[in-house]
């Protein structure tokens, strides 16, 4: 199930109707590699449902990658995604951080990867603020679509 601003394939009352407890995560993705997909996979053994939010094409342009990022399309990107078993559900979302998605479903459990410092982020104090949990991921080193784009740039 996809689903975005632009599209009415899921709504926020379908992903409030998703198994609980619901585990959250979100991110580019940019380039989909074997380290996104570890942490995907231990992301949804926290729930019985995990929603992926894919930051928009605009979106990603706030967040101080280069500027020809993204490589692949916000629909390419979820369309990916939404292909692991381990994903129950990608809704794209056009802010700079997944606070309005969040506040709409208000999921159990939020994840991040270990390279994000929780304390850090908005998302953590509103789990907080709702009872609800927010977890650091083990950063998976060695896998980075950053590092890739590079590696792939200077051959």
């Amino acid at each position: 199930m996809i689903s975005n601003t632009h599209s009415n394939s899921a709504t926020i009352e379908e992903l409030l109707a998703l198994p609980r407890p619901l585990v959250f995560t979100n991110g580019v993705f940019d380039i989909l590699h074997s380290g996104h997909v570890m942490y995907l996979q231990e992301a949804s053994k926290l729930g019985a449902s995990l929603i992926v939010g894919v930051n928009s094409d605009s979106s990603v342009k706030m967040l101080n990658k280069d500027k020809d990022r993204p490589l692949n399309s916000e629909d390419d990107r979820a369309f990916l995604l939404s292909a692991l078993r381990c994903v129950t559900s990608v809704h794209i979302f056009s802010e700079k951080t997944p606070m309005l998605l969040l506040r709409s479903i208000l999921p159990d459990v939020y994840v991040k990867g270990g390279d994000y410092d929780m304390d850090n982020l908005e998302e953590k104090y509103f789990m907080d603020s709702i009872g609800g949990k927010a977890i650091s991921m083990e950063f998976k080193k060695g896998y980075s679509s950053t590092a890739l784009i590079k590696k792939i740039r200077s051959i």
